[in-house]
């Protein structure tokens, strides 16, 4: 679910659709996802290239997407127990780098 909810959390943002808290969460997932598929891009292509430390970025790299997963795993338990999904930072970073819509 955390690589393909991205799709419907895109088309809820691209439609302008939901309730206003079915934007935010959306938000939040797609903002969780790039920032994921940037820092495992990096992390994968630093691996390729830098023989010396190939093996310490494969294990950041490993680290990163299991910490992505988890975290997902956590808010889909939140969100199922119907408590505030929320992430410190992360949330700030969701609202200025998708943007609310400005309606």
């Amino acid at each position: 679910m955390p690589v393909f909810g991205t799709i419907p959390a895109l088309w809820t943002l691209y439609r302008r659709g939901g309730t206003a808290e079915q934007r935010r969460i959306s938000r939040l997932a797609v903002t969780l996802a790039l920032l994921w598929l940037g820092g495992y891009i990096l992390l994968e292509t630093g691996a390729n290239h830098a023989e010396s430390l190939h093996l310490p970025l494969l294990l950041s790299s490993s680290l990163l997407s299991s910490g992505y997963f988890v975290v997902n795993i956590w808010l889909m338990v939140r969100l199922w127990r119907r408590r505030r999904i929320d992430l410190p930072g992360i949330g700030r970073i969701a609202d200025g780098a998708i943007g609310k819509p400005p309606f």
